[in-house]
Order: structure tokens, then C-alpha cells, then sequence
């Protein structure tokens, strides 16, 4: 059975979608952007801010789950341009360790609110 999961220390969705959902030994959550859970605003700061927001909306709902970075198997990284990689890479590196989760890069032409970077994961929390 599916469970949902929601914190107010990340943003609400912005449609008909959980932050996550944990079916069985996995969590699924959703794709975050840079949103300021305080606000409801986009952080301004460029890439390397919005990437940090995005990362802490990550924390707090793997927090609200019961789990960390360390338990991620997959992220999906969506960038609206590709010469942000390099920045993007470095900032979610030092949420990390080894053995590092699997990953999807991928350049996408527009996301949610105009915003520069998201990313999605998956939690195994055996």
C-alpha cells in the first residue's frame, strides 16, 4: 500500500502530485525546484543558489521520511541548460558519499516556473 509523505519544510506541489510516496522498502518523490518553502518564492541567486534549495527541499522531505542522502538510489537531474552541469555537479557532490546513487543528467527546454534546475529521486529504505 502506497503512503504519502508531506512536510511543510519543503514547498507544496504546484499541481495534483505528493512531495513523495512511499510504496513498500522504496520512496518515490517528486521532482523539487528551487522554492523557498518559507515564501513560496523561487530563490534568486542563479544556479548555485537554486541548487542549494532544491537539495535542502530534497533533506527535508527524506527527513519527514525518516531517511537521508545516503539511502538514495536514483536521481534524475533536469537542467535547463546544459553549461550549468559542471556548478550543478559540484553542489549536489558534496551532499554525497560513496557509494554514490545512480543518475539521469538531462537538458530539458523548460521547467516550472521558469526555474533553472530540478531533480527527482529514489529512496530504498531497507
Amino acid at each position: 500500500m502506497a503512503k504519502g509523505i508531506h512536510t511543510d519544510n519543503a514547498p507544496a506541489a504546484l499541481g495534483p502530485y505528493s512531495q513523495a510516496i512511499q510504496a513498500g522498502d522504496f520512496i518515490y518523490v517528486s521532482g523539487q525546484i528551487g522554492i523557498d518553502p518559507a515564501t513560496a518564492d523561487v530563490v534568486e541567486g542563479g544556479i548555485e543558489n537554486q541548487t542549494e534549495q532544491v537539495l535542502k527541499n530534497l533533506q527535508a522531505i527524506f527527513t519527514e521520511a525518516g531517511t537521508d542522502f545516503s539511502q538514495v538510489v536514483k536521481f534524475t537531474i533536469y537542467l535547463s541548460s546544459m553549461d550549468d552541469f559542471a556548478t550543478v555537479n559540484d553542489i549536489y557532490g558534496a551532499y554525497l558519499s560513496e557509494p554514490y546513487p545512480s543518475r539521469a543528467t538531462v537538458e530539458v527546454s523548460r521547467l516550472p516556473k521558469n526555474v533553472l534546475v530540478e531533480m527527482d529521486a529514489v529512496v530504498y529504505t531497507k
